[in-house]
């Protein structure tokens, strides 16, 4: 399956400089008859020559420039860098946080409201096509970050043209584990019903097409179902109705009178390797720590819970990670381990697989307050493809083999790497040199691709 960015830069890349060759074509043309033509008596076919000579630097100056911003917007996605800041502490004494002149675990309603968003441009549910985040940095070294970067309210979430395959395989997943896979705590019901309520105005205003708001809730065009938010009971966990109407996973972190953030609800249905079962109820460190998160206590700990602590509802970041996979299921990962099992790691999977099982598997997360329970929700939006597929990607296989070569021990372990690696390298090296042999001009990277996307 051919990539579709890759296609859409390389047919822009064509014509671009077909539409140069052209441009020089007319001008030689133009420049010939000019002289041809000129009375010699008015001018000297010497001065005529040097007038056409800056007639055509001028052509193809303007040319250049049309050349770089065509380039320019053919990119797959403007670099948006991280922030920094975001994962400072907010406190410089080394002490408790502060608390923003409140009780920890009490929350006082604030007034904003997420602005309503613009309908997505243009998006269909058969032709969108998802988002390319290829989110992994060259080496030598690899550095362990939040890696936070603010956003807006209007990019909250999003849909492509995988949605069918997401619907179905979480409506499968419901019906089979949605006792496992979605729960709410009674002191986070009041959140996970606010965060229903704002995907119900967010989704019909972003995706007019797939999504229509309605008196009581709204309805999906595609599906032919329809949500009723207002009646009481709600026929089910609304987390678990809030997961089918996106393509995310779901969670919510509710801060205890300890301070500390707690997992409380969630609808976790397509996680690939991790269990909401497991960390139900878990404060925010242990999640981490729990998953043997690399360098999670000596890098990550103290800004991520100053972060959480100070978050604003005005705010919204994302981050990006990514993994590698090697076998095709976007719900769970079969090759750790069976999902029921008691115990899943790296060690039950088969070693260096034929690259054809390799997936990559990019999550876009998004973390923010809700304004009146005070919540932290994320979104986990996974994207999963075949590796053989983002290796067709122009300089995808050279950034992504230096990217696992950066790995330390670690988070190699952590990754998987001892399963797939010794395969995964040596395809993504011949990839590598197949684009450099047909002239890939690997100092261009930044200005077609760049990082994270």
């Amino acid at each position: 399956m051919n990539n579709y960015i890759n296609a859409q830069v390389s047919r822009r890349v064509s014509e671009t400089y077909e539409g140069l060759r052209q441009s020089s074509d007319d001008c030689a043309v133009k420049i010939k008859d000019f002289v041809a033509r000129f009375p010699v008596q008015a001018l000297s076919k010497e001065s005529a020559y040097a007038t056409a000579l800056v007639f055509l630097l001028f052509a193809t100056a303007t040319a250049y420039i049309v050349r770089k911003r065509r380039l320019s917007q053919a990119a797959a996605r403007p670099s948006t860098p991280t922030t920094p800041a975001l994962e400072k502490a907010a406190s410089k004494s080394g002490g408790t946080p502060k608390n923003q002149g409140r009780e920890w675990g009490k929350w006082t309603p604030s007034d904003f409201q997420m602005p309503k968003p613009d309908p997505y441009p243009g998006w269909s549910v058969e032709h969108t096509k998802p988002l390319p985040y290829r989110p992994f940095r060259y080496g030598p070294k690899y550095n362990v970050t939040m890696g936070l970067r603010s956003m807006k309210h209007v990019d909250w979430i999003e849909l492509d043209n995988h949605y069918p395959r997401y619907h179905a395989d979480k409506a499968r997943r419901i019906k089979e584990r949605g006792h496992k896979c979605c729960r709410t705590a009674p002191e986070a019901y009041p959140a996970a019903i606010e965060l229903l309520e704002d995907l119900t105005d967010y989704l019909p205003a972003r995706y007019p097409s797939l999504y229509r708001r309605t008196a009581v809730g709204l309805d999906n065009l595609w599906s032919g179902e329809s949500f009723d938010i207002v009646t009481r009971p709600l026929p089910e966990d609304p987390m678990q109705t809030c997961a089918r109407l996106t393509q995310d996973d779901l969670a919510i972190m509710i801060e205890r009178p300890d301070s500390e953030y707690y997992l409380l609800a969630g609808a976790v249905l397509l996680p690939g390797f991790w269990r909401l079962e497991d960390k139900y109820g878990m404060r925010l460190s242990e999640i981490h720590t729990s998953g043997d998160v690399p360098q999670f206590r000596e890098k990550l700990e103290k800004g991520m819970l100053n972060f959480f602590r100070r978050l604003k509802p005005e705010e919204m970041v994302a981050r990006n990670n990514y993994f590698l996979q090697v076998d095709d299921d976007l719900g769970w990962s079969w090759s750790i381990g069976s999902e029921d099992a008691p115990e899943v790691s790296w060690g039950t999977a088969e070693k260096n697989r034929a690259v054809e099982h390799h997936y990559f598997r990019s999550e876009r997360q998004t973390l923010r307050r809700l304004p009146k329970s005070g919540g932290v929700v994320f979104t986990i939006r996974t994207y999963f493809h075949p590796i053989t597929d983002i290796a067709e990607e122009d300089y995808v296989p050279g950034r992504l083999a230096s990217a696992v070569r950066s790995w330390g021990d670690d988070v190699s372990r952590y990754k998987g790497k001892e399963r797939y690696g010794e395969v995964l390298l040596e395809y993504l090296d011949k990839k590598h040199e197949e684009q450099v042999e047909r002239g890939l001009d690997l100092s261009r990277e930044d200005e077609v691709r760049a990082y994270p996307y």
